[in-house]
């Protein structure tokens, strides 16, 4: 039987061999795949039932993105303002060495977790460059019932 030969290739010989979209990644950056970011956005989404931040470049193109759901908060628990400050620390350590760290921050619903997130966002070392609020608000709405008569 007898031991089996090993060949190990250089990083020059496997990019010349692989195809794929990976290896377009590895050729583009010379760092392997991830770019630095200067600028972007930050959607937090706070509902009554759960808290999801994504983070966006420039461009809109998504860059990382968490909920208290993936994080493994469950029931109400997913939108409380501590899921909401671990949903915000999870996302800080994805974007730890590529950035953005100069943000826009775009905050939509009326979660509990909404202020929690802003705060923990500052707290982590993001430049907020500006906050807008789009949460949707009904303009008197649709029209109401007849009145029942008896």
């Amino acid at each position: 039987m007898g031991k089996k030969k090993i060949v190990k290739q250089s990083e020059k010989d496997l990019l010349k061999n692989a195809s794929g979209p990976e290896a377009a990644a590895a050729k583009s950056s010379p760092s392997g795949g991830s770019k630095k970011f200067e600028k972007g956005k930050i959607y937090v989404k706070a509902s009554y039932n759960n808290t999801i931040v994504t983070v966006t470049n420039a461009a809109g193109d998504t860059v990382a993105w968490a909920s208290a759901g993936s994080l493994g908060f469950s029931g109400p628990k997913k939108a409380t303002p501590f899921a909401a400050s671990k949903v915000i620390e999870a996302i800080s350590e994805k974007l730890r060495r590529t950035g953005p760290f100069d943000v826009d921050i775009i905050i939509s619903g009326i979660g509990s977790g909404r202020d929690s997130a802003i705060r923990s966002l500052i707290n982590r070392g993001f430049n907020p460059l500006s906050l807008r609020d789009v949460t949707p608000v009904p303009h008197n709405g649709p029209r109401p019932k007849k009145v029942r008569r008896v």
